[in-house]
């Protein structure tokens, strides 16, 4: 049983099934957690129904279960937290921190690509506008457990970003803070392509008053054409056969000792090695990732 207050995560979106990247993220995320005798909780993120594929959240948990990645509790369903979201939506127009934006994308792109705070003074009604957060707390720089001090894009940091969207959908901004805080969260380890958005988050809840977590941005592993593994770019889903050899390889990718005789422990074994043998460490942190976060960290 969990033993610290250590308290991980693991969040896909079910717009596909889990492939070799996202196994990575969530053995790195399993491990961390493991290794300090802390909570691992999964969240399933289906807060975005015309990117999700039908059934792809079952699966899912299907493949965590069958990689021997068990969590504690109960899944959390963010499609089941929108009275939440809407709590926090009124209280920060209640403070002043939001306000309607009618802006277009096409309108943002004509003024550089960032968005200018043009709806600020402008008094726009719900129909068909978006909510964006009044930036008051910039985040332009936090300290990665792993990577470092990363120093963000300015402009981006200032930028008026976009909490609930113009088509009646929350942002996942907002929905992944929300959930975060309310599931007590102490460390979020991910994908280090997920280092931008990490600027608006901290903003976010220290905006809100709340306990920012640390945080680890893991390398990304790269297709043959030098792109992120994603689902997206139609990734192989993770073999569905022993899945020992995977494990080794993900392993062997975030550079940790694994030894020949690893491949016949049965899974349970295995994954207790690996966490009583986790060196944070030892993960690279150049290792084909600094594309993903070379914007963020200039």
């Amino acid at each position: 049983m969990p033993e610290s207050h250590y308290i991980g995560r693991f969040a896909p979106s079910p717009s596909g099934e889990l492939h070799f990247g996202s196994l990575i993220a969530a053995l790195g995320s399993y491990l961390q957690a493991r290794a300090q005798q802390g909570v691992w909780l999964v969240r399933i993120e289906d807060i975005d129904p015309p990117r999700e594929v039908p059934g792809a959240a079952n699966t899912i948990l299907r493949q965590l279960e069958h990689y021997g990645l068990q969590w504690d509790g109960d899944v959390l369903w963010q499609s089941q937290r929108h009275n939440a979201y809407r709590e926090v939506l009124e209280t920060l127009q209640r403070e002043g921190l939001s306000y309607f934006c009618t802006c277009t994308r096409a309108r943002i792109q004509s003024v550089g690509g960032i968005y200018d705070g043009h709806c600020r003074l402008l008094y726009n009604g719900p129909q068909n506008a978006a909510v964006r957060l009044l930036q008051r707390q910039p985040v332009l720089e936090f300290q990665d457990r792993l990577l470092g001090r990363i120093v963000a894009d300015e402009k981006l940091a200032r930028e008026d970003f976009i909490i609930h969207r113009r088509d009646g959908l929350f942002a996942y901004n907002l929905a992944v803070v929300v959930d975060d805080n309310y599931q007590g969260v102490t460390e979020i380890v991910r994908g280090a392509d997920l280092i931008e958005p990490t600027v608006r988050q901290i903003s976010l809840y220290q905006q809100l008053g709340w306990t920012v977590p640390g945080y680890i941005h893991l390398p990304l592993a790269l297709n043959e054409q030098g792109n992120k593994l994603s689902k997206q770019n139609h990734a192989p889903a993770l073999p569905a056969g022993d899945p020992r050899p995977i494990l080794i390889r993900a392993l062997q990718f975030l550079n940790q000792d694994v030894t020949k005789e690893w491949q016949d422990l049965r899974i349970d074994a295995l994954l207790e090695k690996a966490a009583a043998n986790w060196t944070l460490s030892r993960v690279p942190v150049t290792r084909d990732a600094n594309t993903a976060f070379s914007n963020a960290s200039r």
